[in-house]
């Protein structure tokens, strides 16, 4: 009885080197998990944000407006000075949760372009669209500053007025701008300059800008206007994808756990499916620290 249970268990054992779905699977989401948050990595040390802190799924992180309400006219010898008040409102809270996405790779694709090749096209579109759920809430936040400088009539007079802007509401206070504009109001002033553009997790950002900052191109800002915060304004949170959610899903996760991924055989598809969790997000805190200067050419804006 034992020695036919051996020889039924010996037919039926994978053979050894015999290669299986899950021998690629790990090693393709280890190599764009780092890649990904290398991403993230880079993004953050250009915002200037010290570190990403991971708070739980359904958390809510608080942001708020400052606004000033100043005295009246000045008073004479010994008389009552009339009190400025300064009231610092909520925003809407951000509900932090775990996003997710997933998309299938066809045994047409793999047979066509080679399965790793095919793997990594369809995963670089998931990324994308990662990155842009990203990018679309934090310039939505940006754009809903509600501080409000001078602006001028090129993009250097803009920036440079949202840059004097941010110098007297942070003052005493040591602190690094960071702007953000519309590619096409950049266009002609890079056409002129010696700069380079990088990226990270698909923003584009001129180091040092204009000598006053880290200045992000997206078109996610209007074209003429010119947005400015500090780096000390700004904040970045995540939902770890560990724990019991990588347990069940078999993800792959990197050190911190901003990114979760994995493959699997969808077989009634003849696909493989790849799936992502993440929770990273990116806020400015202050929206009274965010000033909006506006190119008026022919004239100055306000």
């Amino acid at each position: 009885m034992n020695r036919n249970k051996h020889y039924s268990k010996q037919l039926f054992e994978v053979e050894t080197n015999t290669n299986v779905s899950t021998d690629f699977e790990p090693a393709i989401s280890i190599d764009h998990t780092s890649r990904i948050v290398s991403n993230l990595e880079t993004l953050r040390r250009a915002l200037g944000i010290t570190e990403l802190v991971p708070m739980a799924e359904g958390s809510l992180v608080k942001r708020y407006k400052t606004t000033v309400t100043k005295a009246g006219s000045q008073v004479g010898e010994g008389e009552v000075i009339p009190l400025s008040k300064t009231d610092r409102k909520p925003l809407s809270d951000i509900v932090l949760k775990l996003n997710k996405y997933r998309k299938l790779t066809t045994a047409e694709a793999i047979q066509r372009s080679g399965r790793n090749h095919a793997l990594n096209e369809s995963d670089e579109k998931l990324v994308a669209e990662i990155r842009n759920d990203i990018k679309k809430a934090f310039f939505k936040m940006i754009s809903d500053g509600t501080g409000n400088a001078t602006g001028g009539q090129t993009l250097q007079m803009a920036c440079a007025q949202a840059w004097g802007s941010l110098q007297v509401y942070y003052e005493d206070t040591d602190v690094t701008p960071v702007f953000f504009v519309n590619p096409l109001d950049v266009a002609s002033y890079l056409g002129n300059a010696n700069i380079s553009t990088q990226t990270a997790f698909g923003f584009s950002y001129i180091e040092g800008f204009l000598g006053m900052g880290n200045a992000f191109i997206t078109p996610q800002i209007k074209q003429g206007d010119v947005y400015a915060t500090v780096t000390q304004n700004l904040n970045g949170v995540y939902v770890s994808a560990t724990g019991d959610v990588a347990d069940v899903f078999g993800l792959t996760f990197d050190e911190l756990g901003l990114i979760g991924m994995n493959h699997t055989l969808a077989a009634d598809r003849a696909s493989v499916q790849t799936l992502i969790m993440s929770g990273v997000t990116f806020y400015p805190e202050d929206a009274s620290g965010v000033f909006k200067s506006k190119i008026t050419p022919g004239g100055v804006g306000v």
